[in-house]
């Protein structure tokens, strides 16, 4: 994945997770919120079909206030649903709609719109209940990486997909490799070159599944994870029977003992270590030389204020940003014209700021999302955003030490 894909799926990410959050606070007074999980190859028809009759349906709900909720929910999405055509986004859609409650006894009739989630729906689902049904959806955003997967031995192989957690089997095959034990009537020596043959054409035949299958999204791909009994998959791999760039991506081999679907589950299992590594590593070599910068060099900055700063005067090449950081900006504008920038939790109330260069009071500013705020300013000047995880030391001390914000910079400023 280029640097400019991963840091849109970074940024639509972000915005998913915002969203989830916000549902996930919301709460009805009976079962009428309603979600609705529509996988890419649904028709738009189809869902405005069963939303018609679940409509018709909720005209039984004994509670008259439910059913006037879940009836209006039901509307609302099939409104929203008139803006498509028949086809779904790619990856599909998810649909939340219903009454929420806003405080004093009083609700507020709210409908959401998540289109092209990171990984694809897999089914057609309707869910209604006193929350959204946002599972699934936190479950995608906790995905990451796509992976080739091979198992074999000299009877079998499959290959498959890990697409975050999901293991995806695809292609299978079974040999022709005789057993051990020669038949009547043959040397020797002539059959065990036959069942060199015959394995070495089984061989081939397992790499072209996974050429077909891997080749053209290798650029997507993070690895390949081989495995089977030795000496099979030691066989295999010393053979180069891979394509090469394929063969230079294989994180490595392991030891499974079954090679039919159940082992491409097997192979995940047993690759349990790599794959966590692995699942960081670009954000540990991130931080690394974030660390090198700011005790060896002079291309490091951290914190809002200074990294705001480096922003604005467009030095900075990569913002870091924690993944966990959940803070908010409020800009102030004081009668003097100075503008002025406060970082705060997202549950503080906005304060009243004094202007740090006249003293002027400023009672009021407009407040927002700072990540939102920090990405803005870096796609304005051109700088990359990295979201980085806290599921390792360094990756912790960005949100506990240094404010959740940093930079690496394209020169010096002194800020």
């Amino acid at each position: 994945m280029s640097e400019s894909e991963h840091e849109q799926t970074d940024k639509q990410k972000y915005e998913f997770q915002k969203v989830i959050e916000e549902l996930k606070d919301y709460r009805g007074s009976g079962t009428q919120l309603v979600t609705i999980y529509v996988p890419e190859e649904r028709q738009i028809s189809d869902v405005v079909a069963h939303v018609t009759q679940e409509h018709s349906e909720a005209s039984n709900i004994k509670s008259k206030e439910t059913r006037t909720n879940v009836q209006d929910a039901l509307k609302s999405i099939k409104d929203r649903l008139k803006y498509y055509g028949n086809t779904p986004p790619e990856n599909g859609m998810v649909l939340f709609s219903g009454a929420v409650d806003s405080g004093g006894g009083q609700t507020e009739m709210i409908t959401r719109v998540l289109e092209s989630p990171p990984q694809p729906i897999e089914s057609f689902r309707y869910h209604c209940d006193a929350e959204f049904l946002t599972e699934p959806l936190e479950e995608m955003m906790g995905d990451k990486g796509l992976f080739g997967l091979i198992v074999l031995d000299r009877r079998e192989a499959n290959v498959g997909w890990l697409r975050g957690k999901r293991v995806e089997p695809v292609k299978s095959a079974t040999s022709l490799v005789p057993g051990k034990q020669r038949k009547g009537g043959q040397s020797a020596q002539r059959f065990a070159r036959l069942r060199l043959e015959a394995i070495d054409n089984f061989y081939q035949e397992v790499a072209g599944m996974a050429n077909d299958l891997f080749v053209d999204q290798r650029h997507e791909m993070d690895g390949v994870l081989v495995g089977g009994p030795s000496p099979t998959k030691d066989e295999f791999l010393d053979g180069d029977y891979l394509h090469h760039e394929l063969q230079d991506m294989v994180l490595g081999k392991f030891d499974v003992a079954y090679t039919d679907e159940s082992g491409l589950y097997d192979l995940v299992d047993a690759a349990d270590e790599v794959l966590a590594e692995h699942e960081v590593l670009e954000d540990k070599q991130t931080m690394e030389e974030f660390f090198e910068q700011l005790h060896d060099g002079n291309k490091a900055t951290y914190g809002f204020g200074p990294t705001r700063e480096n922003l604005m005067m467009g030095a900075v090449e990569t913002l870091l940003i924690s993944e966990d950081l959940r803070k908010d900006v409020v800009a102030y504008e004081c009668p003097n014209g100075h503008d002025e920038y406060e970082f705060i939790d997202r549950t503080e109330e906005t304060p009243t700021h004094e202007c740090s260069r006249c003293g002027e009071t400023v009672e009021e500013g407009e407040r927002e999302d700072a990540i939102d705020h920090l990405m803005e300013l870096a796609d304005q000047r051109g700088s990359e955003t990295m979201f980085i995880s806290t599921d390792f030391e360094k990756g912790e001390q960005l949100l506990t030490a240094f404010g959740g914000v940093a930079g690496l910079l394209r020169y010096s400023t002194g800020v």
